[in-house]
């Protein structure tokens, strides 16, 4: 597991409550994890999310999530934790604009100490959100708390790919993305097998590298403005922020970061 010092929630609150997370948005779309509605549906698919269950979206940032497992999976309801004001007022006010508002609530709350009840979650959600939470272990066996036993935990995130990262890569990609730990593919095997899940399936993705081409291509060729608006027309902040993404790329493509994909069932 990679780590980056004086990285914290204050740093992610900082980039969700902010222009940064307004930009990844832009790029990324309401569902701001690699792949959008495929990478959700995959998930949904494999892990046998689906109707009339109810889960617990951990780090569910603005509910594009909930808002897909309840639309298109006929999950019965769902319950949104995350610590950035921003994004859950946004994804509250979505829901209520969608007509979902009855099946899907948000908790403005640690996820490592949520608050819900134990074992009552038919499943537990995530989406690309968990390399920002410091505490892996603690956040793990949360999720495994709040699952029902014999209950699925399903995830994807941003992890260190096969051929690894330097510690200079690490140092540069983590204080980018205001990641203070990343997890190998093995790392979260271990850290569920350790809270007593049995782990069905932990891989690659193949994701990465394509969507992090088509979001650059995106910039580029689409939405140059947009981006520069929400940037407030600061033509060096794009110029760093395309920079760092132009090394995401590099990374992605030399096989040292990844989209995981998680399948486990509490035992």
């Amino acid at each position: 597991m990679k780590t980056l010092q004086g990285i914290g929630l204050s740093d992610v609150n900082a980039v969700y409550d902010g222009a940064e997370g307004d930009l990844w948005e832009l790029i990324m779309g309401h569902q701001i994890h690699v792949g959008g509605f495929k990478s959700s549906m995959d998930l949904a698919e494999r892990a046998g999310v689906g109707a009339g269950q109810t889960g617990v979206d951990l780090c569910c940032c603005n509910g594009a999530g909930m808002r897909f497992l309840v639309r298109f999976c006929g999950v019965a309801s769902m319950i949104g934790i995350d610590a950035t004001k921003t994004v859950v007022e946004r994804g509250t006010q979505r829901c209520r604009e969608e007509g979902l508002a009855d099946q899907i609530r948000f908790e403005l709350a640690d996820v490592c100490k949520s608050g819900l009840p134990d074992a009552e979650a038919d499943f537990v959600w995530a989406e690309d959100a968990w390399c920002y939470v410091t505490d892996k272990s603690q956040l793990i066996a949360e999720a495994t708390r709040i699952v029902k036993p014999g209950g699925t935990i399903a995830f994807t995130d941003w992890v260190e790919g096969p051929a690894g990262l330097s510690d200079a890569e690490a140092d540069r990609y983590l204080g980018f993305m205001k990641f203070h730990t990343l997890c190998s593919i093995a790392d979260y095997r271990a850290l569920l097998e350790k809270n007593g899940c049995q782990v069905l399936e932990a891989q690659d993705t193949g994701r990465f590298a394509p969507c992090v081409d088509l979001y650059l291509q995106m910039i580029d060729m689409q939405l140059t403005y947009d981006a520069l608006k929400i940037l407030g027309f600061d033509t060096e902040a794009m110029a760093v922020v395309g920079g760092e993404m132009v090394f995401l790329q590099e990374l992605a493509h030399a096989g040292k970061i990844a989209q995981g994909r998680f399948i486990a069932r509490r035992g």
